[in-house]
Parts: C-alpha cells; structure tokens; sequence
C-alpha cells in the first residue's frame, strides 16, 4: 500500500521531471546540441538522474516546491533574455552595405569592381581600385618580385630530405650559434653524381645547397658547409646526431607545413546581393555557375566518397549529396559548395552552411551581375582571403569563357603568388 508521504514524493518527482522537460538548450557559437532533459527517461543515465533527486530531495527543498510558478516565470523571463542577447549577438556578426552606398551602387552605371573595401579598413584589394587593371601589392611597385614572397609552405624542398637523404647514406649535426641561434645541418654525399647536399635549419628558414666535390681538394667540414649557405653563422663546432630515430624527427620537422589536402569555400553572389544572408541564402545555379564549377572540378556523390572529404559527411548526407572535388599535382582538393550544402528553412544565417564556409581560410566567389563583393561581408575569424570571380564578355573571339579576378585579404596577410596579370583575366581555353 501507498502511504500518503509515498503519493506526495511521486507527485513531487513528477513536477520536477516536468519542470526539467520545459528547459531549452542554447548553443553559443556551436551548430546543434542536444538537452538530455528533453529525452525522457530512456535516453537519461540512471546515475546522474539519481544525483539530480538527491539534490533535489534536500532539507531545503522539503518546506516547499523545488519550482514555484514565480520561479517557472523568472526561467522563462530568463531563456527569453538569452535569445534576445543571443539574437543580438549573431546580428553584430553581420555586414550591410551602407544604405546610401547601396542605393548609390545600383544607380551607377559602366564597369563596377569586382570588390569594394570595408568601410573599417583592415583589408588589402589587388587590383587597387585606383586601377582596376593597374599595379597590384603583388607587383615591383610596391617593392617586390614574383621571385621575392615570403611563400609559406615550400613543398619541393621540405621534401628532399625525406626522398634524397634518407635512402642514402648522410649525416646530421647539431650546434647552438650565439647570433643565429640552434642549427641543424645534415650532409649527404652523392657518389655517383660527384656532389654534396646539404640542408641547413634555422630558427628563420631552412637553406638547401648542392655543391660540386671538384670545388674543393677536400671534403669540407661542417661549419665550412654552413658558412657557405650562411655567412651569418659564426659557429666554431658542429656535434654528430647519433640518435637512431633522428631521421624521422628531421623528417617531421622539415614536412610540418606540408599538407596534401585542401578545403576552399565557394560563394554564389547574385545581382543585388549585399549581405552574407542573400549570398548563402542562394539555392539554385545557373548555367554559367555550374560551368565555373567544371572548370574547378568534378561534382561528385558524397555518399561512399572515399577521397579527402574536408569536413563532409559521406556516410549519412547531413552536408548534402554532391561536392565539387578534385586532384592537382599529387594533392586533393574539396571544394565546400554553398549551394550545395543543406539549406535550413527559417535560419536566416544559414549556419550549417556557415559552419563549413566559415570554417575555411580562403573561399571563392562566383558572381553573377555587376554587384561589387564587401571584403568583410562574410564574417569569420577564419576566412582571411577571397578571390572574386566575374564571368566577362571580351571584344575578341575566344574558344572558352573569359572571366575577371578581384583578390581581397586581411591586412595582416602577406603578398602570395601568383601575381594577378595585368589584365586580371583569364581565359577557359577549350580543348
């Protein structure tokens, strides 16, 4: 039999239950999530639920309810708050055109750019608008080559090691210079080819030489190899690495910024579209987008895809069905398509699109129309460069599509190659 304190707890259990189901979850700065509370008792861990009635069950809570209707009220008064903060939280992530900008571009006629500059700055456009086919920071004008980038990621070289010197017979060195700073040199003489290699690794840079053996009447040692790569070096003595797992520790360090894989977003602008909602609110393609696509890569299946997936589900669809993919000289390449990822009716930011756009370094932008692109319309910590792609209409005869490129990137983004041409146009040649 049921006492009357046995039907009081049950009730109060149930209230409690109750007053848990109605608590929402919210996720800042995430992309789902899942409350427990909202799963009933199947899906809740024995455990905690039994933590959770044990607090509940305190000499405190006994004298009255744990949630009265004034408390109900406060934890809605309270979840209303954080969506309003939340709300206006996401709102200050957003980008508008100036209004009178905006009614000033769409009653302009002749050639707009490619790209407009933000209005707070931070961003660098080549071409400048000054001139739109004139000299870019890439160019001799502002002080630099295409010989002279500071190219961070130098595939060839950081590889020698690893395919030269350690199917042959070499050596390592180490040593500590007082202006340099830590070295390491590591010597490999190629018998057959009468020559020594030589791979010298600083704190700045790494220095690779090949050095004819008839240039010397004896083998040179190891500070006279390094002075030749560096005359800043002023190192006396050099210690030999006799650690056996030595090469693959050089191995690691020389190949750290080596990567075979890369993910770029792509973004749809249409005619008269200003701000991140309109461009990846954009559902469907035209003819000419889906021929740009072609020239990037193949649209693939994502399902049982089993190349680099960049991020993408190829298992249960929940980032779509297609993708663009494709492989350059040895390295894979996916391309996270706006209009091909799931469109979510009733979220004006589109985040399961953001989340993957967002989540890239530099993304490409299709557009169709003469809008100008914002350089900080699309509102990241991530995305740092886009590259602005406009399908133009050229005065020659041409077998393939001619289309007009506009970069923009963060001011604290250095100058990279290639240089845009002078023109920035580059021509689809159809073979």
């Amino acid at each position: 039999m049921y006492t009357h304190s046995d039907i009081k707890a049950t009730e109060k259990e149930k209230r409690n239950d109750m007053s848990f189901s109605r608590k929402r979850s919210f996720t800042f700065g995430a992309y789902g999530g899942v409350d427990r509370f909202t799963c009933g008792d199947e899906m809740r861990p024995e455990s905690a639920r039994g933590n959770i009635l044990d607090n509940l069950d305190s000499p405190a809570s006994e004298s009255k309810p744990f949630l009265s209707a004034n408390s109900n009220l406060r934890d809605t008064e309270l979840f209303e708050i954080i969506e309003k903060l939340q709300g206006s939280r996401i709102d200050e992530q957003r980008c508008e055109f100036p209004l009178p900008l905006k009614s000033q571009i769409l009653t302009l006629g002749g050639d707009l750019p490619l790209i407009l500059p933000s209005k707070l700055g931070g961003y660098w456009i080549d071409p400048p608008l000054e001139r739109l086919v004139g000299v870019s920071p890439t160019s001799s004008h502002y002080g630099l080559d295409s010989e002279s980038y500071d190219i961070m990621e130098r595939d060839r070289e950081a590889k020698i090691y690893h395919e030269v010197f350690c199917s042959r017979y070499h050596h390592s060195f180490t040593a500590v210079d007082p202006s340099v700073g830590p070295l390491v040199l590591s010597v490999c003489l190629e018998e057959e080819e009468n020559k020594l290699r030589v791979i010298l690794r600083m704190k700045e840079c790494s220095l690779h030489g090949v050095f004819s053996l008839s240039l010397f009447p004896n083998i040179p040692s190891a500070v006279e190899l390094t002075k030749m790569l560096c005359d800043r070096v002023t190192v006396s003595k050099f210690e030999v690495v006799s650690y056996l797992k030595a090469p693959e520790l050089i191995t690691t360090f020389d190949e750290h910024r080596v990567s075979q894989n890369f993910k770029f977003g792509i973004l749809y602008q249409k005619e008269g579209q200003f701000t991140e909602e309109d461009i990846l609110g954009n559902n469907d393609e035209s003819e000419e987008f889906k021929e740009f696509l072609s020239i990037l890569g193949e649209t693939i299946q994502l399902q049982g895809f089993t190349g680099f997936r960049g991020g993408l589900d190829v298992c249960h669809g929940q980032t779509g069905s297609e993708a663009v993919f494709t492989s350059f000289r040895g390295r894979e390449i996916m391309f996270h398509v706006a209009t091909k990822l799931p469109f979510t009716e009733g979220d004006p930011q589109q985040l399961q699109r953001k989340r993957h756009i967002g989540n890239d370094i530099v993304a490409l932008v299709y557009q169709e129309g003469r809008t100008p692109f914002l350089s900080d319309v699309i509102k990241s910590h991530f995305l740092h460069c886009f590259l602005v792609v406009r399908r133009i209409q050229r005065e020659e005869e041409t077998d393939g599509a001619a289309y007009q490129v506009s970069v923009t990137a963060r001011g604290d983004v250095p100058p990279f190659s290639p240089v845009v041409p002078d023109p920035p146009v580059f021509t689809d040649v159809k073979s």
